[in-house]
């Protein structure tokens, strides 16, 4: 029996209360019974691949051992980002109603998984007729359900056996299980990370945190492709949080990284960019060590130079006198974009040699930040187009953080 409108909390506090014990694989068979109490034919929830090119579908234990004529395990449904309804729900992260077909008894809707400002993935919802209500608390379904996927995610191998299409090199498991959600943020700001090659990524990190009202961010870049570079990265993530938790600035920042390297790893060059912003003023303080400058993106346009500065040598040279790298600043106007990236991504190189370039990042980037796209999506797009020109095998680790700074209105 459906619930009426003023017992959709107790349905959703049944969920929540039951949650915290909740096994992951239990989740497909509590969304069906929330559904049918919420008046739904049924619920399914479908998670985004690791490279945000797939949405798959999270099977119950008994879905799982479903076996094929050959009695190797049922694969689960799969969706593309690009073309399907699904995949525009979770891209433009708004509810999509399919169209009835003729004599059809069904309706179904696809409703964005969005933990905070994060995508996860959609929530399919079947009925007879999904009128507004419904879908109204359809997606306080959804918003929930990504609460708890989130908060089981960090534990669970299930959600990442379902999310990767491959295994995972050894150096990329270690880089990200140091990494932050891609991305986060506030009314003020976004931030939004993407990296590849999501399954073998070598030296190249990112780290973005908010604390109060500034927003804290870091792109490493180490040298190599292999497990002492992913180590090399991972421990300066570690040394970045260290210092900044303990109240560092930005040059205390790149002290303990350079120290830490030389006492651990020896002979391991780093570039980085690590940066602060403070969300209320728009005030942006940042130091460049060995790394390309970050783009500002104005007005639909990347202001040319505007964040080059004189380069700081790399981290990690060790029997060096260098001093501690400068910080700079520069003052942020609402709506500018800041996208940091590594070399990797305009080194990019084509079947015939070309460049990918730092002009044509401008370009893609700038293209698709005019299409009203939100950043996660921008980078999705973008990475793509990377991928694409290097005819899907990158030579390097590409990395991309964008951050969006879009104070609230007085």
């Amino acid at each position: 029996m459906p619930v009426e409108n003023d017992t959709l909390g107790s349905v959703l506090a049944d969920v929540l209360a039951s949650s915290h014990r909740l096994a992951l694989p239990a989740i497909p068979g509590l969304l069906q019974d929330v559904g049918e109490r919420l008046g739904l034919s049924s619920a399914r929830v479908y998670v985004a691949d690791l490279q945000q090119r797939d949405l798959v579908a999270l099977l119950a234990p008994e879905q799982a051992r479903v076996s094929g004529a050959d009695g190797a395990a049922a694969a689960p449904e799969t969706l593309p980002v690009d073309n399907s309804l699904a995949g525009r729900a979770y891209r433009t992260e708004t509810t999509q109603l399919s169209r009835p077909e003729a004599g059809a008894s069904e309706q179904t809707a696809w409703i964005p998984v969005v933990d905070g400002i994060g995508r996860l993935g959609v929530l399919r919802v079947t009925a007879p007729e999904l009128d507004a209500p419904l879908l109204r608390r359809c997606e306080a379904l959804a918003d929930l359900l990504a609460m708890i996927l989130a908060a089981k995610q960090p534990y669970s191998d299930l959600l990442a056996q379902t999310m990767r299409t491959r295994p995972m090199s050894l150096q990329a498991e270690l880089l990200w299980a140091f990494l932050p959600p891609r991305t986060i943020g506030t009314a003020a700001v976004t931030s939004s990370a993407i990296l590849e090659p999501a399954y073998d990524v070598g030296g190249d990190a990112y780290d973005h945190s908010l604390a109060g009202d500034d927003l804290h961010l870091t792109l490493l870049d180490a040298m190599g492709h292999d497990l002492a570079s992913g180590g090399c990265s991972a421990t300066a993530l570690a040394a970045c949080r260290a210092s900044r938790r303990a109240g560092g600035r930005l040059d205390d920042i790149a002290v303990e990284i350079d120290s830490t390297l030389d006492r651990w790893i020896p002979g391991r060059l780093l570039t980085c960019v690590i940066a602060d912003l403070d969300t209320r003023t728009g005030r942006l303080d940042w130091i460049n060590c060995g790394h390309p400058p970050p783009l500002l993106i104005r007005d639909r346009r990347v202001v040319t130079g505007a964040l080059d500065r004189a380069p700081h040598p790399s981290l990690g040279l060790t029997g060096y006198d260098i001093p501690p790298p400068p910080v700079h600043s520069t003052q942020l106007q609402p709506g500018d974009r800041l996208l940091l990236f590594t070399d990797g991504v305009t080194d990019a190189r084509s079947a015939a040699g070309e460049l990918f370039g730092e002009q044509r990042l401008a370009d893609a980037v700038v293209r698709a930040l005019t299409d009203g796209l939100p950043a996660p999506e921008a980078l999705r797009r973008l990475i793509q187009q990377i991928l694409v020109h290097q005819d899907q095998r990158l030579n390097d680790d590409a990395t991309l953080l964008l951050t969006e700074w879009h104070p609230p209105e007085p």
